[in-house]
């Protein structure tokens, strides 16, 4: 909430395709007032039509790539703006310039982590200075599925598992939901991307600051009885 609420920078969802990263994007479209700032959004397919907000959909028949698009865009002075998924470099470089100029960027990218968000941006051909200037934050996320509350069996220890009944199919779950890890750019991580510095030295800093990864934020659903063990660790990693 708070990183969205910014005049200007960007901030990065991350994750694999089926994560939830666009609707997460327009989540958090909703809460920016469209009566009274102008918000443009770039996207490869428009996956929901959005009151208020300028959408545009990129066509590779007519040449319309997410690069050209943009450009057009910000001829329209947008205060903010959305794009779908960063996969080149021309939209990465639009997109921090477009952040450090006075507009804020929502933008997704294909990564395993936040931490990892930082490094493909500029395994990209972003330079560091820049990216160090203009990011807010990176959110990462994957869905788990959410134990049937019909049939969901709790053992000794408390732990809460699938079973599996009529209720949902015999699968043991019933519903998504989200786990997340949000990276949110202090100074000392400021210039550590400045420096170009490893991925283990980013996560350590983001440590140090009261980063949760997101394994961590699934446990907290498994004590819940929300989702299983089993589930939080199909979708995340060490």
């Amino acid at each position: 909430d708070r990183l969205v609420q910014q005049p200007h920078g960007i901030v990065l969802v991350t994750g694999p395709t089926g994560s939830g990263k666009t609707t997460t994007l327009y989540a958090s479209l909703g809460r920016v007032d469209t009566s009274t700032t102008n918000v443009l959004a770039v996207e490869d397919p428009i996956e929901y039509e959005l009151a208020g907000i300028g959408q545009t959909q990129v066509n590779t028949k007519i040449d319309l790539s997410f690069g050209k698009a943009l450009r057009a865009i910000l001829r329209q002075d947008p205060d903010v703006i959305m794009i779908g998924e960063i996969r080149d470099f021309e939209t990465a470089q639009i997109a921090i310039q477009a952040s450090l100029t006075g507009h804020l960027v929502l933008a997704t990218l294909h990564t395993n982590d936040a931490p990892s968000a930082i490094t493909r941006l500029i395994d990209m051909g972003v330079e560091p200075y820049l990216l160090s200037s203009s990011l807010l934050g990176a959110q990462a996320q994957r869905l788990v599925r959410k134990l049937c509350l019909t049939c969901r069996r709790q053992d000794g220890e408390g732990r809460w598992h699938p079973v599996g009944c009529p209720a949902c199919s015999n699968t043991g779950y019933k519903g998504r939901t989200g786990v997340y890890e949000l990276m949110v750019v202090d100074d000392a991580l400021r210039a550590l991307i400045h420096n170009r510095a490893a991925e283990s030295a980013l996560l350590a800093a983001a440590k140090a600051q009261g980063f949760v990864p997101m394994r961590e934020d699934g446990e907290r659903l498994v004590a819940g009885g929300i989702t299983s063990l089993e589930e939080v660790l199909r979708v995340t990693r060490d």
